[in-house]
């Protein structure tokens, strides 16, 4: 029986959540796998579907939902708030060094000339409203997905608070409901704004919604007998089958399979990757654990945001230069991402730890002096 221990209130483990980094690498391979294909001298017998990359990006959002949520109810419950202040900063230096650097460096090649990005692209890079965006270029698409993100980071925290963790996860919940009527209503309603459908906050928000509410329902999760026994029960592969059917149901363009997709298969989508990564992250000593757990699944989990960044002006199956020939494409790709990792990602995350650290001491010093 892999190892388990269904008390317990956080996935936290050692101050990390297991299985994450792992489960971040299969999304951002996912991503991959899907843009590589099609580029020259991509093998041609090896297919790739774009439903790929979409359920690689789905996992990134619930793993997201998942994990915002679990360190906010945990700094909800440990100190009855939630304080904004830390939480944004910790977001900016998260986010911000490593996507600015990249909307920089594609500034600097299109004033050379080598790419042509207007000025309304780069203003919607830089605000995080890329998902917003009607015609993306293929250098900025990728950046839709990360507003989405940074919506979320924005919005989330404050109605936690607001609300408080009870009411907070009924409000996920809600929206769960909500986002597939918002979708079939754009659809139906709304054709001129079809193309929003999947890359707008609104249309997505229930993929975040679904990784709120795992971390919402944990404690009560790991006290029920059943629940666990089905994680580890055979009829779980039932759960990974669902979630690959609703993914390829979603690139269908048949319209009663759009409708179909819209209002159940994103749902089903979402909800199996929720249970599957909290069966990814409870057992954590079986194959599938052991693996995702691994040195190089973990490194390659921990390069992800800047391998997502990078990976999109090198796999740009619409280009026939030779930096977009395979397996060319794949090496400056992840070289690319390396030198963001260690030039960008690594100092601004290191640089973060020291700013908390200095400002903990001085937090206990003013307590301390309040209570004399």
């Amino acid at each position: 029986m892999p190892m388990c221990d269904p008390g317990r209130e956080s996935p936290f483990e050692a101050g990390r959540i297991p299985s994450l980094d792992g489960l971040r690498a299969f999304s951002i391979a996912l991503v991959m796998f899907a843009h590589v294909s099609g580029t020259r001298f991509f093998p041609s017998f090896v297919g790739a579907r774009r439903d790929l990359g979409n359920i690689g990006v789905r996992i990134f959002f619930v793993i997201s939902g998942f994990l915002i949520t679990t360190l906010l109810l945990k700094e909800l419950s440990a100190k009855g708030s939630i304080s904004l202040k830390s939480f944004y900063f910790r977001r900016v230096l998260r986010i911000f060094p490593c996507a600015y650097a990249y909307i920089a460096v594609s500034a600097i090649l299109t004033w050379l000339g080598w790419i042509a990005l207007g000025t309304g692209d780069f203003v919607h890079a830089l605000t995080y409203t890329v998902n917003y965006e009607l015609v993306r270029p293929w250098q900025t698409i990728h950046l839709w997905s990360l507003s989405v993100e940074e919506q979320f980071y924005l919005l989330w925290p404050m109605l936690l608070l607001w609300l408080g963790a009870r009411r907070g996860i009924r409000m996920a919940a809600f929206v769960i409901v909500l986002a597939p009527l918002v979708r079939i209503g754009t659809w139906y309603w709304l054709p001129s704004w079809e193309w929003s459908i999947g890359t707008a906050f609104q249309t997505n928000a229930d993929a975040l919604a679904a990784g709120c509410i795992l971390a919402g329902v944990w404690g009560r999760l790991s006290s029920s007998a059943a629940y666990l026994r089905f994680l580890n029960s055979k009829l779980f592969i039932l759960v990974p089958a669902s979630g690959v059917c609703a993914g390829v149901l979603l690139s269908s363009s048949d319209p009663r399979l759009v409708f179909v997709s819209y209002l159940l298969g994103q749902t089903v989508l979402n909800l199996s990757i929720a249970l599957i990564i909290d069966r990814c992250v409870r057992y954590q000593s079986d194959l599938i654990g052991g693996l995702l757990n691994s040195r190089p699944l973990v490194f390659v989990g921990m390069l992800s945001y800047s391998l997502y960044l990078w990976q999109e002006p090198f796999l740009n199956r619409l280009s026939d230069a030779p930096v977009n020939w395979f397996p060319i494409n794949l090496i400056l790709a992840s070289a690319a991402a390396l030198g963001s990792y260690y030039l960008v990602e690594r100092p601004f995350l290191n640089l973060r730890r020291r700013l908390e650290s200095s400002a903990t001491p001085r937090r206990e010093k003013l307590v301390s002096a309040v209570a004399r």
